[in-house]
């Protein structure tokens, strides 16, 4: 039970003592009706003049059991509730509240009721019977919902040879809000509508019809049809002279995803009837005024619009003339993108947790936070948040992230008050918590900023292939992950979870497919079907993001995180804008391009152990010894060649170094020189790799070189030592600087828990 702020723990204890006394002589007030459809719920409730208690029994009439309930009551304003017993309360305003059974009275079988585990309340005012009081959705007597009314007055409006447009007055509510009409013509539902207005199409030319509207509430209830009115469509054979063509198509305002339009009216002898809108000579939609709002367009991406006039007789006119229309980008003019990775793993041994990112004032300066990493399961191939952490940490394992996930990190875990973003600790029993919950705190304190879940990496990408290999199972694999991460129907886990508990932590879907057409890690399925699969998932991922979007008037974002190597773009990435054919730029709002990585040694001594090179260089270095070669500037060059808009391009950027030991001198500071191996790592399972801070601190005598040619920085402890390859400040200002030049979106990061504060201070200050 949890303590009342306005009463003390020893009289809600005395009250509750007294229970087992006051039910024998409970009062009833309201009795369920004797026959239902589902469960029934009544109310009682009995007082000695300082206390009272509350009582539903839960009853279920019907020949079936039925497992789990849940109970919605509204009390009379004055009336307190002081907990909640046999049952997980929850306040809502107006004195209104839901309670869910508990585990042990939730199976109620048939006949029976709740008794002696029914929920209650106690009050330290007079209780009355509730305003409002519903079992699993229905009236808790039995009773059946009071529908909505007909609606009535309806008359013909516009006409054309295929059309009719109706209209009518808004019906009265029943028992729940209005919610649409349903449109009906010789006796078969043809149109809906969310408004007092429909229009018919599809319609024969020159015939009559017999129109009928009914509405329908919010919960599917429907009143009668109301009384019927007769139109009729017009005969084409009377007008064939089409409109003028709209004039003065313009572009009004503009957002990243949206387009204002507004053109000059049409004539026409007999009247115009509506405005077509096309977008890349695609119907979008039919208007009837002179000015249209375009959604649910892409950031940074070039659209083509046209108007065509209709009349009543169905002549169409000709096609205004064209407008060019570039949309913002998704963080504005003049500023850019600061996405940072966050790492589910970092609150064990790192201990960098959530409110890390708000006490170093790192989340200020953030755009995006990047959770890593959600898997694909292994045999349906869809969103999982699993629970084992890991199978090996042997990064040479083909299954060493099959089946793994970390519910635990993620939604199920407690954090103290000293690990909370804002202070107030977890008491364990809520249904989320975790780092999905210490998120969802940190963007109450930073309204703007976006949090994406990733779904992939380097060791969650193995099934990615499967998933998108064909239509349905992109369509299924599509639906999971945004059934988890947008509507937050989080598998139950340890008392958290449930339908809804993750809703509101995530803005959007991160893809990092490692890589599609490309083996990536060991044991990655692939194959040369991956390039034309992965353009056909995005583009399913933004349609299914657009239709949930659009009920909640979101634009939810989607990014992936895309390679450097022209040889894996080539493989398993369309990029090309310019050539007519679907592009993975079509459907996202960004990419982040690799910007590190390109040269290390691996924890098993594979990769690259016998010679150092830069890991995150600007420039390709003239020195480099190797037959192909990698730099941030050629990378996002290969982009912006294949015509890519450059504001849909962030370049990334490591918090960490990449390091070598048993490094020859050379003459040049060991670089590019023979090596024995990675370095000692911040964690065994990753020798080879520190994040900047702890680089900084346990790498002792380590000379920082930076080379002004290759735009790269490293440190060398001396002739048999280690070198490190790494990000500095140094370096990053010259970095930002070139990618302003390139007016690029911004960086993305990899990973945040290896800055103490100075990496992310030298991209805020670069940007």
């Amino acid at each position: 039970m949890k303590r009342s702020p306005e009463r003390s723990w020893s009289r809600v204890t005395a009250a509750a003592a007294a229970i087992l006394l006051a039910l024998s002589t409970l009062v009833a007030t309201a009795s369920p009706a004797t026959a239902a459809a589902g469960l029934t719920a009544t109310f009682s409730a009995t007082g000695n003049g300082s206390w009272w208690i509350g009582k539903f029994v839960v009853a279920n009439p019907t020949a079936a059991a039925i497992n789990g309930w849940t109970l919605e009551y509204q009390l009379p304003s004055g009336t307190t509730v002081e907990g909640h017993w046999n049952g997980t309360g929850t306040a809502k305003p107006n004195n209104a509240f839901s309670v869910v059974n508990a585990h042990y009275n939730g199976n109620i079988a048939a006949g029976r009721n709740t008794e002696p585990y029914s929920y209650y309340f106690i009050s330290y005012s007079p209780i009355t019977s509730p305003i409002s009081c519903r079992i699993n959705g229905n009236k808790c007597d039995g009773s059946a919902d009071a529908p909505p009314g007909t609606p009535s007055g309806l008359t013909v409006g516009a006409r054309t040879t295929t059309r009719i447009t109706l209209n009518w007055a808004a019906a009265t509510a029943g028992d729940f809000p209005v919610a649409g009409y349903d449109v009906f013509v010789n006796g078969t539902q043809k149109a809906t509508s969310t408004t007092t207005s429909a229009t018919i199409t599809g319609l024969t030319p020159n015939t009559s019809y017999q129109l009928t509207v009914r509405s329908k509430d919010t919960r599917g209830n429907t009143s009668a049809q109301s009384p019927p009115v007769t139109g009729a469509t017009r005969n084409p054979a009377d007008d064939t002279t089409p409109p003028t063509a709209p004039g003065n198509l313009r572009s009004t305002a503009k957002t990243d995803t949206t387009v204002d339009l507004a053109w000059n009216a049409s004539t026409d002898a007999s009247g115009v009837f509506a405005y077509e809108v096309y977008v890349n000579g695609v119907l979008n939609n039919t208007v009837t005024g002179t000015a249209y709002k375009v959604l649910n367009l892409q950031p940074s991406t070039e659209y083509t619009f046209t108007v065509k006039a209709r009349d009543v007789y169905d002549n169409l006119s000709a096609a205004s003339t064209a407008l060019k229309v570039t949309t913002q980008d998704p963080i504005g003019a003049g500023e850019y993108a600061r996405v940072g990775y966050f790492p589910q793993w970092g609150i064990y041994g790192r201990q960098f947790f959530v409110r890390n990112l708000q006490t170093s004032g790192a989340a200020a300066k953030l755009t995006h936070i990047n959770y890593a990493f959600s898997n694909l399961n292994p045999t349906t191939f869809t969103c999982m948040n699993g629970v084992t952490k890991g199978t090996t940490q042997n990064p040479a394992d083909p299954d060493q992230g099959t089946g793994a996930g970390d519910a635990e990190a993620d939604y199920g875990r407690g954090f103290s008050a000293g690990q909370s973003v804002d202070g107030v600790a977890d008491t364990g029993w809520e249904p989320l918590r975790g780092n999905f919950n210490q998120l969802k705190k940190l963007k109450k304190l930073h309204p703007n900023l976006k949090v994406m879940m990733s779904i992939g990496g380097w060791t969650y990408s193995k099934f990615f292939h499967d998933a998108a290999l064909t239509p349905a199972r992109r369509e299924a694999f599509v639906k999971s992950c945004i059934d988890l991460y947008i509507k937050g129907d989080l598998p139950a886990y340890n008392g958290a979870g449930g339908p809804g508990s993750g809703a509101g932590v995530f803005d959007g879907i991160d893809l990092d497919w490692e890589w599609p057409g490309a083996e990536g890690h060991p044991g990655n399925h692939w194959s040369a079907e991956d390039k034309a699969n992965n353009t056909l998932l995005i583009a399913e991922f933004r349609r299914q993001l657009d239709i949930i979007g659009a009920a909640s008037n979101k634009h939810y974002q989607l990014t992936a995180f895309t390679p450097a190597d022209q040889a894996k773009i080539d493989a398993g990435w369309d990029i090309t804008t310019a050539d007519g054919t679907p592009s993975v730029f079509d459907y996202l709002d960004f990419a982040n391009v690799q910007g590190y990585d390109f040269h290390g040694a691996g924890s098993d001594n594979s990769w690259e152990p016998n010679r150092t090179g830069h890991q995150a260089n600007l420039n390709v270095d003239a020195q480099d010894p190797y037959n192909f070669h990698f730099s941030a500037v050629d990378a996002i060059q290969i982009y912006l060649d294949a015509g890519v808009n450059p504001r849909k391009l962030t370049i990334g950027i490591p918090f960490y170094g990449r390091g070598w030991q048993g490094v020859a001198d050379g003459g040049v500071h060991g670089e590019w020189q023979s090596a024995n191996g990675a370095a000692p790592g911040q964690f065994a399972e990753e020798a080879g790799v520190r994040g900047y801070a702890n680089l900084l601190a346990s790498v002792p005598n380590c000379t920082v070189y930076h080379d002004e040619q290759a735009m790269a920085t490293y440190c060398y402890t001396g002739n048999g030592g280690q070198w490190w390859s790494y990000d500095d400040p140094w370096l990053i200002a010259k970095k930002t600087a070139w990618l302003k030049q390139q007016n690029l979106l911004g960086v993305m990061i990899w990973e945040m828990s290896g800055d103490n504060g100075t990496l992310m201070n030298a991209v805020d200050g670069g940007l």
